[in-house]
């Protein structure tokens, strides 16, 4: 920044930078001058894309992008290409724009993301140019009380695995149940499980996690799947003819985007509980998988009316995660 121009801001009018598709995004562009200082124009630019970068070998890799937003406009502009003179102080520019109401959730993997950000450069007469840029969110909300109305009832899964061969083979006969199909962040998945052992080996490892997969896609093909375990519920070992029982389990939903990224094309977001069973011995772990749903709004009791719901849930969060954990590959 040149002693001319002391401060150079995007400033949004929403301190949360979080935004639902269809909202107004609003703001200004902040400038302080200490001198008479001559430009020849201030350039302000709102994108919102996403990206797929996956490598393949030591120098191929695999891209791919999409824009959602791409919106340029002149907040300062130098008429018949004569230079504009700033007197010191301080000078404001807003800036008001509607977003589009299909854009999807703000997304950072490992692989791709979707991003939303304003930019701004001021170019002086001298030549030097300033450029500032401000990330915001976006939220792109799932309601569940719109979702089929199974979604809120309970389901139960029963599975049985044939694992190994010979004298160390057998089966495992698995139940699981879950209290409803989706969910909000901040709320406890409710479990019930039991697991039998029929083989004649012990079951090391029984545990119930929700898992985060993310598929990602170039040119409409799948190109890469990561797996990542968000909570956990470890069981102790099952021995040969054994039986393990649990009525009270829970996996708490931390702040995540909804399922699928509505409205991304190369970016798959899905969420599931699996019970993940690794008898003695065994090479791998075998996985039962239950898909659920991820919203934003959660459901609605039938002995609460619309405005207690929205008063009492109906809250945005105030951000969504900016940073993720390696991804932990759990399953086979």
């Amino acid at each position: 920044m040149s002693k001319k121009l002391t401060k150079f801001q995007i400033i949004l009018d929403r301190g949360a930078l979080l935004y639902l598709p269809g909202q107004v995004l609003s703001g200004r562009v902040l400038l302080e001058t200490q001198a008479d200082t001559a430009v020849l124009g201030l350039h302000f630019h709102v994108l919102g894309e996403c990206t797929v970068h996956v490598p393949k070998g030591r120098r191929d890799k695999s891209y791919d992008k999409e824009n959602y937003i791409d919106f340029r406009m002149k907040l300062l502009d130098d008429f018949d290409n004569k230079p504009i003179l700033l007197s010191p102080g301080i000078h404001c520019f807003p800036f008001k724009l509607g977003l589009p109401v299909s854009l999807p959730s703000t997304f950072l993997g490992r692989h791709g993301w979707v991003q939303y950000y304003c930019k701004t450069s001021l170019q002086e007469t001298s030549g030097i140019t300033h450029k500032n840029q401000q990330v915001f969110i976006v939220l792109n909300p799932i309601d569940l009380n719109l979702e089929v109305p199974i979604m809120s009832s309970p389901l139960e899964a029963n599975v049985e695995h044939r694992v190994g061969v010979g004298y160390i083979g057998g089966t495992v006969r698995c139940n699981v149940g879950l209290d409803k199909r989706a969910y909000v962040p901040g709320e406890s998945i409710l479990l019930t499980g039991e697991v039998h052992n029929r083989t004649n080996v012990t079951v090391k490892l029984l545990k119930y996690a929700l898992i985060e997969t993310v598929k990602y896609f170039v040119h409409g093909k799948l190109v890469h799947q990561e797996r990542r375990e968000l909570d956990a519920v470890v069981r102790d070992k099952i021995k040969s003819g054994g039986r393990d029982v649990m009525q009270n389990g829970h996996l708490t939903v931390p702040p995540l985007p909804p399922t699928n990224l509505l409205g991304c094309h190369l970016i798959k977001v899905q969420y599931s509980v699996c019970v993940l069973i690794e008898p003695n011995l065994m090479e791998r772990q075998e996985a039962i998988r239950i898909p659920i749903t991820l919203g934003t709004y959660p459901f609605r009791r039938d002995d609460e009316n619309l405005q207690e719901w929205v008063d009492n849930y109906v809250q945005y969060p105030a951000a969504l995660p900016v940073s993720r954990g390696t991804p932990f590959e759990v399953l086979h």
